[in-house]
């Protein structure tokens, strides 16, 4: 691709709803084939798109090698700015069609904890307003780029993302291990310590355990990695190494070549309820406001 010039003259007036929804897309995934199967368009036609929104305004969005996708600081600008008003515009639009009861998007990545139940039930006797639940493998469950209004995000959440977010709970950590693999053989509890000395397989992108939990220079080392959470399991069931997640995802996500490991002393995980810092669904800021006993971010 040609390099684009930030001083070219934009070209506003040829950008289309596809090109935006297609560039929101890609800097969710931050992957081309990901957003694509989201889009169920062919990666090579959404590679045309993103790149004819980057001609129209004459900036370059992405930052493209063949190992990752990267946004440079006018997409991050762009994201930012983009996703509640396509959120706004796609609400309108359902609404025109024929004034559908308004509809709240509950983002979240590989479980919905069991505390978001109640408050759901609860907003919707409250609001009249109908749920759905959006799974995202994507970092912030999708908020960033307008997949979802509200969402749960497991960890800590960076203090330069573009949203506000109350604590919702805790969750323990647990080692998820392949069975019959070397690492934690017969064993039932570990102390968190002890993980420094194995193998650790890392989801990078919706992940919550990293080697930087432990102390310098006495880190694990990561055996590889994966970039949403069904390959994480997968990564770890073949014995690469050991895993690491909450207790209520390892509860919810049983398969018959891994085993659990209680961990002592492991750190837990924050779990927060995140809506835009700006332009927020009213939908979204009335469900967040249902949990006020949080710590706001």
């Amino acid at each position: 691709m040609n390099d684009v010039h930030a001083a070219e003259q934009p070209r506003t007036e040829a950008v289309e709803l596809r090109h935006l929804r297609g560039f929101l897309a890609v800097a969710d995934e931050l992957s081309f084939t990901h957003a694509a199967d989201r889009l169920r368009v062919g990666q090579p036609a959404l590679t045309r798109t993103v790149r004819a929104l980057e001609e129209s305004i004459g900036t370059r969005l992405l930052d493209r090698t063949t190992r990752q996708v990267a946004l440079t600081d006018a997409g991050r600008r762009l994201r930012d700015d983009l996703a509640p008003l396509l959120t706004r515009i796609d609400t309108t639009l359902r609404t025109a069609a024929g004034a559908e009861p308004p509809l709240l998007r509950l983002g979240f990545t590989s479980v919905l904890p069991e505390t978001c139940v109640p408050l759901t039930a609860a907003f919707k006797a409250a609001t009249g307003a109908g749920v759905r639940l959006v799974r995202r493998d994507a970092p912030l469950a999708g908020l960033a780029s307008g997949a979802c209004d509200v969402a749960v995000v497991r960890g800590e959440i960076p203090p330069d993302s573009p949203v506000r977010s109350r604590l919702l709970l805790r969750e323990p950590r647990t080692a998820v291990v392949a069975r019959g693999a070397a690492e934690l053989a017969g064993r039932r509890v570990v102390d968190w310590s002890e993980l420094a000395e194995l193998p650790l397989v890392v989801n990078t992108v919706t992940g919550t355990t990293r080697p930087e939990l432990w102390p310098e220079g006495r880190r694990p080392r990561i055996a590889c990695t994966a970039d949403n959470f069904d390959e994480w399991l997968e990564a770890v069931a073949a014995g690469h190494g050991v895993g690491v997640a909450t207790e209520p995802v390892a509860r919810r996500h049983s398969h018959p070549s891994l085993r659990y490991v209680r961990l002592k002393n492991a750190p837990p995980v924050s779990v927060h309820l995140a809506v835009p810092a700006r332009d927020a669904h009213p939908l979204a800021e009335r469900y967040l406001a249902q949990f006020s006993d949080g710590s706001s971010g």
